[in-house]
């Protein structure tokens, strides 16, 4: 299996609509009604968000490849991209997704210590994500990687306010 992260440019700006909207909306269809999923699909990845979110200098997107095929993708931020006001020590991974046809293969543990990198060498002091509380298999995975939780933010899916969780995992 060739694995590969490779950075993503405003080249590359259709496919990461693709795969943002279908990792999505694969992982949270289930338990969210059709009409709120629609609402924030429609909102969060139209092309001139991800144009916008691109060109922001403290963010990066990486789409990371299994056989030149994309199979997941990665969002992180620093400084003042970060959707939280965490400090300039901190370091948010926004989003991190694989393709179902992808999942138990490694990929989000190779996205998260890519992550963990970027960081360290950024000199950012941890690294710290929201994850919905419903999202379980998630929430253990984190648990598992060494993230611990430190609060919880809303997050509006479509008319429904639900709970992210702040997991923050500190750096050595």
């Amino acid at each position: 299996m060739d694995t590969v992260i490779k950075n993503c440019t405003l080249e590359d700006l259709r496919e990461l609509q693709i795969i943002s909207y279908d990792t999505f909306y694969e992982t949270f269809k289930d338990q969210n009604s059709p009409e709120n999923m629609s609402a924030y699909l429609e909102k969060a990845f139209t092309l001139e968000k991800l144009e916008k979110e691109l060109s922001q200098p403290s963010s990066h997107f990486f789409f990371i490849c299994v056989n030149r095929e994309i199979a997941g993708y990665l969002k992180v931020n620093m400084n003042d991209a970060q959707t939280e006001e965490m400090g300039d020590d901190a370091f948010e991974i926004e989003r991190i997704y694989v393709k179902g046809t992808f999942k138990n293969q490694g990929l989000g543990k190779h996205m998260l210590k890519f992550a963990h990198n970027i960081a360290a060498n950024h000199k950012k002091k941890r690294i710290w994500l929201g994850v919905w509380e419903k999202n379980y298999h998630a929430l253990a995975f984190y648990k598992k990687m060494g993230f611990v939780l430190a609060g919880e933010h809303s997050f509006l899916m479509g008319d429904e306010e639900q709970t992210d969780y702040i997991m923050v995992k500190e750096l050595r």
